[in-house]
């Protein structure tokens, strides 16, 4: 068995070829090497969320207060910056009474995190 094992196998190994299955070249790229966090792309996202990313790239105006604050990054979940690094933004939610738990959260370097859970969980958006 062992020698039937090295037949097949061996070839590949020993010319380089990748023995590992299709699947996880796909799973490694499906994760942000930078924070460990899965993508997600923009056309994933709702549509208010995209309206949200546009009024960051122009500089607002924001329909909350609280938009554009500190995020302090409490529950240690995007990588580990500096105070004042990440900025959070209000995602609305339709029929919700407040606010709502989605938020775009951006770092100083441009990158955009995604959160419908109030910061529980968080995708990388691939922009």
């Amino acid at each position: 068995m062992v020698a039937l094992a090295a037949i097949w196998w061996g070839p590949r190994v020993w010319s380089g070829e990748s023995v590992a299955p299709a699947s996880s070249s796909v799973a490694s790229t499906s994760v942000d090497a930078g924070s460990g966090l899965p993508w997600i792309g923009v056309d994933e996202l709702p549509p208010e969320a995209a309206d949200v990313l546009a009024l960051i790239d122009s500089g607002g105006p924001f329909p909350y207060d609280q938009d554009g604050a500190v995020f302090r990054n409490l529950e240690r979940i995007l990588p580990d910056e500096d105070y004042g690094y990440y900025h959070e933004y209000t995602v609305d939610t339709p029929g919700s009474p407040d606010r709502g738990a989605r938020r775009i959260v951006t770092g100083s370097d441009g990158q955009a995190y995604w959160t419908d859970d109030h910061y529980q969980s968080f995708e990388r958006i691939d922009r």
